[in-house]
């Protein structure tokens, strides 16, 4: 009788546990969307890749290499609604001192604020077929280069990275003592990209020590397949931005595009990733297509086809960036998502944004 009462509490116990355990949840707030090719001192909106909000500011970096830039930008929040877009300053990326810029391509993916010294730190994919390694860098409030970063050895040798996918996403640590870098694609010794069938297709996703400039740790985030019919010859799914929202968890966002499909070749999702005790540490593997290794646990929490009835067009488009947005009048905290347009060069594209709530149930 003893033994059932205890077994009894026991079992008590971790139902309550199990019942309190945090479910992410997000929510489709509102889109707002900026007309295409909108001149601002001397240069175009367009392009946004990345987006981080700091200061009370809005930082968008621009995925142009011939002009490779940073735009500020106030966003007014009300009534769950964007009510505006503001866009109130460039910096243009040039510096006279070094010949870091001039040296490396700034193919600009992502960027975030250093809220106490306004300095910015800044992803670029390079171009691996003009055999230019991707790189991670800092620079001040007026675009002028400070230092960059050392890469791991695994992400170091540029024939095993595809060109297109490679560094494509940021995040600010929870602890600001550090950053997270994301692959867009898996490695060549890691393992295939996601095609209609399962495979191992994992992307790694790296963590940057302020002090020490180094990695110092690294994991394994596998990308989805690819559900919808093929129309084209273009056929990709990749990692385009990622926020820690608190420590160990994670946004993910994925994006397959398939041409084929004009301007609605885009399928969106976002993932709830944990880095928990069981994740492997792959910092030290250089080739996960012939070592053994354990993922971060993922689930779909997102997915823009549920919504796309409410969208302009019906379409979702680019997304690339993903930042916290100002606390909603419940007390939860928003999320605001942006979509790059390429510029028009591809068609017909928009320049998107995407207000969210994050609900922690």
């Amino acid at each position: 009788m003893i033994k059932k009462f205890y077994f009894l509490v026991l079992f008590a116990f971790l139902f309550l546990s199990c019942n309190k355990t945090t479910q992410t949840k997000l929510v489709f707030l509102d889109e707002y969307v900026i007309a295409d090719s909108v001149p601002f001192k001397n240069t175009i909106i367009g392009g946004l890749s990345g987006v981080d909000f700091a200061n009370n500011q809005y930082y968008f970096v621009v995925d142009d290499a011939k002009n490779p830039r940073i735009l500020s930008a106030n966003i007014s929040v009300s009534d769950n609604k964007i009510q505006a877009v503001i866009f109130n300053d460039v910096i243009f990326l040039a510096d006279a001192t070094t010949n870091f810029y001039q040296q490396n391509t700034l193919d600009l993916e992502s960027v975030f604020v250093d809220e106490a010294t306004n300095e910015f730190y800044l992803v670029s994919e390079g171009s691996i077929n003009s055999n230019k390694l991707p790189f991670v860098f800092k620079s001040d409030k007026n675009g002028r280069f400070l230092e960059n970063f050392q890469l791991p050895k695994n992400l170091s040798n540029i024939k095993t990275i595809k060109h297109n996918g490679a560094f494509e996403a940021s995040s600010k640590s929870i602890d600001n003592r550090g950053f997270w870098v994301a692959m867009e694609a898996p490695l060549n010794t890691d393992g295939e990209e996601p095609t209609f069938t399962k495979t191992s297709s994992p992307i790694r996703i790296t963590y940057f020590d302020k002090t020490s400039k180094k990695a110092t740790k690294q994991f394994a985030y596998q990308l989805e397949n690819i559900k919808k019919p093929a129309k084209g010859n273009i056929n990709l799914n990749g990692v385009t931005a990622i926020l820690e929202y608190q420590e160990n968890h994670f946004l993910i966002v994925e994006r397959t595009y398939q041409n084929g499909y004009g301007s609605y070749g885009n399928i969106v999702k976002i993932f709830h990733a944990i880095i928990d005790e069981s994740s492997t540490n792959v910092l030290e593997i250089d080739a996960l297509k012939t070592s053994e290794f354990i993922p971060l646990k993922k689930r779909v929490v997102f997915n823009f086809d549920d919504v796309k009835e409410q969208l302009t067009d019906k379409i979702i488009d680019n997304i690339e960036g993903i930042t916290f947005g100002p606390l909603l009048p419940n007390g939860n905290k928003s999320l605001l998502l942006i979509a790059d347009d390429n510029f028009q060069v591809y068609g017909k594209q928009l320049n998107q944004f995407i207000l969210l709530e994050l609900q922690n149930n």
